[in-house]
């Protein structure tokens, strides 16, 4: 590979491209990072005639360009291999702008019955009763299902690679085949399973959307969403969703994810490595009656998984124990090293239980129906250190492993 010029990383590719995407050193005070641009309004050029064009490259008013805007949207649209990306404030912000592009009024979507509880309720309740939007949700694994669900007016299929939270994998390549074989479009969640571990544009995609507030962000301390896909759909989902909605993301929130992206491999390589070790260790505790996790040889998702997934399976966990809902609280009020708290893809390892997960009765697994559902989100933590806290754990809320 030929150096790449100081200010010109183009050629660069996968990590390296992780540290240095997007950033352009400042020419003022000779800063090595894109400092924080805080400004909500930027010169006009002497003729603005051409402002509202969506090819233009100047900054205009920081809800419709901004640079720690900008500088991120160069870096996460490469990093996923599109040719554009827009930052919005949230990942749901992000969804519902990439929905609300591609759907009219009248419109049919087909999506998995296990998403996010807030994109569920966005096709349970807000699109059906003001757009109008018909939705069948199906088992997005079962293909015939996905097929049969298929109607003349359907314009969309969406789905999450690793679905929130019970863990299952969809094909990607043949829901983008069953999608456009019906002129419809397929949108990707791949919030668990960023670069270099997925890219579903790859795969057929037509739009991949991150939940930027959780590994891209990696601290905890900041909230964003994007969608990267081609250069005009992702162009329609910028000035309509984000310049008339206003979903536009903070200058400060923008440059503290750019800040976090930097370490996305690193830290996303020991999640997984320590997802899989205490996966491990819970599928072989007597006291855990179910374990959701790809990277389980014995998992029903390991094969599609291993299809698809590259550097790892995931740094969350799913599972199930035994006792009452009283021993299964215990058990999480008990811990010391894991928070009990939601969100994912943090520094430090984070765990939420639900007494009844959110979803379709028939969508889980019967153990998690039975027993709840855990998710455990794995952090940066020495993975014994972990396991120690979960043992530990488990014995006072369920007495020692027989």
């Amino acid at each position: 590979m030929t150096r790449p010029d100081k200010h010109d990383f183009d050629s660069l590719t996968g990590n390296s491209w992780s540290v240095h995407g997007g950033n352009h050193a400042d020419e003022t005070t000779g800063a090595i990072r894109t400092p924080i641009v805080m400004a909500n309004s930027y010169r006009l050029p002497q003729d603005p005639s051409d402002i509202d064009e969506p090819g233009y490259q100047g900054l205009v008013y920081t809800r419709e360009h901004g640079a720690n805007q900008r500088g991120l949207e160069e870096k996460l649209a490469k990093l996923d291999h599109g040719e554009a990306a827009a930052v919005f404030g949230t990942g749901m912000a992000a969804l519902h702008g990439a929905f609300f592009t591609i759907l009219n009024p009248g419109d049919h979507a087909i999506v998995s019955n296990v998403v996010y509880m807030r994109v569920a309720g966005l096709f349970t309740d807000v699109f059906p009763q003001k757009l109008g939007i018909e939705v069948d949700f199906v088992d997005i694994t079962d293909l015939d299902q996905v097929r049969a669900a298929v109607r003349q007016n359907t314009k969309l299929v969406h789905t999450e690679v690793i679905a929130n939270p019970d863990l299952r994998v969809a094909d990607i390549p043949a829901l983008a085949g069953i999608a456009h074989e019906a002129d419809a479009l397929l949108t990707v969640d791949s919030t668990f399973t960023p670069p270099p571990m997925m890219r579903p544009l790859d795969h057929g995609a037509d739009l991949v959307i991150h939940s930027l507030t959780k590994y891209y962000n990696g601290h905890g301390d900041a909230m964003g969403g994007v969608v990267i896909g081609n250069r005009d759909l992702v162009e329609q989902t910028r000035t309509g969703a984000m310049w008339h909605a206003g979903g536009a993301i903070s200058p400060f929130n923008a440059w503290l994810i750019m800040r976090g992206s930097t370490t996305l491999p690193l830290r996303l390589e020991r999640q997984c490595q320590n997802a899989l070790a205490v996966a491990e260790f819970l599928a072989a505790d007597p006291r855990v009656v179910h374990v959701a996790y790809p990277g389980l040889p014995g998992d029903d998702q390991h094969q599609a998984a291993i299809e698809q997934l590259t550097n790892g399976f995931g740094g969350v966990v799913s599972f199930a124990i035994g006792g009452t809902h009283h021993d299964r609280l215990r058990f999480v009020n008990d811990l010391r090293v894991i928070t009990s708290a939601v969100s994912l893809g943090h520094d430090e390892t984070l765990i939420a239980y639900e007494e009844y997960p959110e979803g379709p009765a028939n969508a889980f697994a019967q153990p998690f129906r039975d027993h709840g559902l855990i998710r455990l989100a794995m952090g940066l933590e020495a993975k014994e250190d972990l396991i120690a806290d979960l043992e530990t754990s488990l014995t006072t809320a369920l007495g020692p492993a027989t």
